[in-house]
């Protein structure tokens, strides 16, 4: 076999198992462990594995967060049918908290007309919400995350624990059994709180934050109560639920996924 076709057999094997040892080359494509390395050092030079003691893994890849402008041009079809499930949840008199997330602006832009007050650390939610006549609106204030447009730090954690609400309403990255992820600690500080501060917390993630654990967790999963995403998960994902005693709700067709 040429060098070629072992390094394509190499990273073959990497993307199944992880990572492979230099003895695990060697068995497989019966080659010395000279033989082994030079295939390794190569595959290293291309950028495609970093190199350990013994062996090779694949290189951690992460998925770039666009700015939040970039986001909204973006926002997908499944983020507005999440977003019109969840205005659908907030009723006369509540008081909500709502992200700076793009799902949870879905979730801002169609709200009724309903006479509720809407706590917000986020300039796109407040200018959104302004329109709404009926809508009583409490802008944090702190310091302006000015690429991804929410305000953060300090004040705004301590001017959340002043308020308690009814519902908040959550975006991630990231929903897994390690819990829920974003990308920016100072942004998940802020959610964090924001969870403490709410009777019911309700989770928004499409189908593709499912599953996924991004840089900074912000909460486990038996911190939230309901998940509202756009199509009914996998088996395990709806028992990983479960067991935490978290409800679920499809928005493709209003059921709760647990059949």
């Amino acid at each position: 076999m040429y060098q070629e076709e072992r390094l394509i057999s190499i990273l073959d094997y990497l993307k199944e198992n992880k990572r492979i040892s230099v003895e695990q080359i060697c068995t497989l494509f019966n080659i010395s462990r000279d033989t082994a390395r030079r295939d390794l050092v190569k595959l290293e030079e291309e950028s495609k594995i970093v190199r350990t003691r013994g062996g090779a893994l694949l290189p951690s890849i992460h998925t770039e967060i666009k700015n939040y402008s970039h986001r909204l041009n973006i926002v997908s079809d499944e983020k507005k049918v999440i977003g019109k499930k969840a205005a659908s949840l907030i009723y006369p008199g509540d008081r909500i908290i709502l992200d700076a997330s793009t799902t949870v602006q879905s979730c801002a832009e169609q709200i009724n007309n309903t006479e509720c007050t809407i706590i917000t650390n986020s300039i796109n939610q407040a200018d959104v919400l302004s329109s709404n006549s009926n809508i009583n609106i409490q802008l944090l204030g702190g310091i302006l995350e000015k690429e991804h447009r929410y305000v953060y730090g300090s004040s705004v954690i301590d001017k959340l624990s002043e308020y308690n609400v009814d519902k908040a309403f959550i975006g991630v990255v990231g929903i897994s059994e390690s819990g829920l992820t974003i990308a920016h600690e100072e942004d998940g500080a802020v959610k964090r709180k924001m969870i403490q501060q709410a009777k019911q917390v309700i989770a928004l993630a499409d189908n593709t934050k499912l599953g996924n654990t991004d840089f900074f967790r912000f909460a486990n999963l038996q911190d939230i109560d309901l998940l509202i995403t756009d199509k009914t998960p996998p088996q395990s994902f709806r028992e990983l639920l479960d067991k935490h005693h978290v409800e679920l709700l499809t928005a493709e067709n209003g059921d709760q996924g647990d059949d």
